[in-house]
C-alpha cells in the first residue's frame, strides 16, 4: 500500500511528490499525459530559464523518481473509498493509498464523484474547483488538493509552490509536527 497517491504530475503534483518522497512517504503519482503546462512555453519560472512546459514536467518527474517516487504514465478512472484508505483504478491495474492528493489541473470529475466539494473558479476559464481550506484538505477526510484544482492560479511557479505546500501540511500532519524540508548546501 501506498502512503499518498497524487493524480496528477504537472507542477502542482510533481512538487507534491517531490516533497512526500524526500519525507520518507511512499508516493505514486498519476500521469494521464494531458496536462496544461503540455502546451505552454514559461518565461516566469523562478529558476529556469526560458522553458518549454513539456520540458518542465519532465525535469519535475525527473525530480520526483529520483526520491523514489513511482509515477504510472495511466490516466485513473475511478476512485473508491475504503474505511482506511482508498482504491486508484486505472484501466489496467489498482493501486492503494492512504491518502490521495487531486492535482488535477482543470479537470476535476473524478473528485466530484468521491463526493468532493467544488465551488466557481475565480481564474479566467476555470469554471469550478475543488473546496480547500487554507492547508489544502477538502470536505472528505484524507483527500487534499493542489494547484489550479484548488483555485490557485494557472501559473506553473505558483501550482509548483502549491503541490509544495499542500504536501507539507499532509506530511505534518501525518508526522502529528511541522514538517520542515530544507537541504544543506553540498560542499
Amino acid at each position: 500500500m501506498y502512503e499518498i497517491a497524487i493524480i496528477g504530475a504537472g507542477p502542482a503534483g510533481a512538487s507534491a511528490a517531490l516533497f512526500t518522497a524526500k519525507a520518507g512517504k511512499k508516493t505514486i503519482v498519476f500521469d494521464h499525459g494531458k496536462s496544461a503546462t503540455n502546451r505552454a512555453w514559461i518565461e516566469n519560472h523562478y529558476g529556469a530559464m526560458d522553458v518549454s512546459g513539456p520540458e518542465l514536467l519532465e525535469i519535475g518527474k525527473k525530480q520526483a523518481k529520483q526520491h523514489g517516487v513511482e509515477i504510472v504514465e495511466n490516466e485513473v478512472i475511478e476512485m473508491e473509498k475504503g474505511e482506511t484508505s482508498f482504491i486508484v483504478k486505472t484501466e489496467t491495474s489498482s493501486y492503494e493509498a492512504k491518502y490521495i492528493i487531486l492535482a488535477t489541473g482543470l479537470l476535476i470529475p473524478l473528485g466530484e464523484k468521491l463526493g468532493v466539494k467544488v465551488v466557481p473558479g475565480t481564474e479566467p476559464r476555470i469554471r469550478h474547483v475543488f473546496e480547500v481550506d487554507e492547508s489544502g484538505k477538502t470536505n472528505i477526510p484524507r483527500i487534499w488538493a493542489c494547484g489550479t484544482a484548488a483555485g490557485v492560479s494557472m501559473h506553473t511557479i505558483i501550482t509548483a509552490g502549491d503541490g509544495a505546500k499542500v504536501a507539507i501540511n499532509l506530511i505534518s500532519e501525518i508526522n502529528g509536527e511541522r514538517y520542515v524540508d530544507h537541504d544543506i548546501l553540498k560542499k
